[in-house]
């Protein structure tokens, strides 16, 4: 009975997050959406616009994948709550490909914006950005690395 309680206030609070992210979610497209045709009416520069328009999309893309996560993992059947550790190599790859792909088109637009308004001694930050993620990857890659399931008997040779 109290497993049963603790399981349905679980479900609960998973689907107000997962609704509260997704609402968020919506809402930074509305924004996108927003800032594009405002940008285009106004005559701003139309390289401009869509570099910050790459920005809050996959802010928008990274929020979208937590409500998607969350739903997932926390409002579903109770089988495998047991298993943590291969509950996190299902969901923390995508979530976390997501962050990366962000971080790594954030340094990127920041080298192509540094280099056209000739800021080169700004280039410390994109390189600083870019660094962390590949150390995220490869922090992402030694987990899954760990955490992997032995499927075969070691042999002897």
């Amino acid at each position: 009975m109290n497993n049963k309680i603790g399981s349905t206030i679980k479900t609960i609070f998973a689907k107000l997050f997962t609704l509260i992210f997704l609402g968020l979610a919506a809402a930074i497209i509305f924004s996108l959406l927003s800032t594009v045709t405002q940008g285009i009416l106004k005559g701003t520069d139309i390289m401009d616009i869509f570099l910050s328009s790459i920005n809050t999309g996959i802010i928008g893309l990274a929020v979208f994948e937590l409500a998607l996560v969350i739903n997932k993992e926390y409002s579903g059947d109770e089988e495998e709550e047991g298993d943590a550790v291969a509950s996190l190599r299902r969901t923390i790859p995508r979530f976390i490909g997501t962050v990366c792909i962000a971080l790594s088109l954030e340094g990127l637009i920041m080298v192509i914006k540094y280099s056209q308004l000739e800021m080169a001694g700004n280039l410390y930050y994109p390189v600083a950005i870019i660094s962390s993620t590949a150390l995220l990857l490869t922090a992402l890659g030694l987990f899954l690395h760990l955490t992997r399931e032995s499927n075969s008997a070691p042999t002897k040779t």
